[in-house]
């Protein structure tokens, strides 16, 4: 092998290991047995959410994967592996990786790494049950929002049982001016 060769193939390592390191998920997947369409549905679903598939040699994968502290995955590299690379959100791969995995038999799930921890298959299938980063954002605020609409529920119920004792008029407290409350005080 000559050396430009060996070069190119250790640059590619290094960018892998990057990947690897820097990645908030990489899911590894054995493609084979896709068609085009398919193989080409999945890429679009994935861009989608931000995350990139690439296929990448065993070897390389290999070396890849120590040289980022990932040793553990080298015994999932076997046979023809394709990567999902996601930056930005840990879920979206396994998320949607195992959705197309139930509908396409040929996708095979091996494995990979999430916030920085190995994933086996049955992480990464308890990943994939968890709502997307948009849906974990809406049920945060809901529980935010219900203590705040439970107090405006009572202060509401409290003021419909005080209009209903006053034969319908709503109390009111008399409005004192600050001014006035300040020299009163004084």
């Amino acid at each position: 092998m000559s050396e430009k060769a060996i070069a190119v193939k250790a640059q590619k390592v290094e960018e892998i290991a990057d990947q690897f390191k820097n990645a908030a998920s990489a899911v590894v997947v054995d493609a084979r047995g896709l068609t085009v369409a398919q193989s080409t549905d999945l890429r679009h679903q994935l861009r989608q959410e931000g995350v990139v598939l690439e296929v990448i040699k065993n070897k390389i994968l290999t070396r890849a994967a120590e040289k980022a502290g990932f040793a553990e995955l080298n015994d999932i590299f076997a046979g023809p592996s394709a990567v999902a690379f996601s930056n930005d959100d840990a879920i979206a791969p396994s998320r949607i990786l195992k959705k197309f995995a139930d509908a396409n038999e040929k996708l095979e799930i091996k494995g990979g790494v999430v916030d920085g921890n190995i994933a086996n298959l049955d992480d990464i299938n308890k990943y994939a049950s968890l709502p997307s980063r948009e849906g974990l954002f809406g049920q945060l605020l809901a529980e935010f929002q219900f203590p705040i609409r439970s107090f405006a529920y009572v202060v509401k119920a409290l003021q419909e049982k005080l209009e209903e004792e006053n034969g319908g008029e709503a109390t009111t407290t008399e409005e004192v001016p600050v001014a006035e409350a300040a020299t009163d005080a004084e």
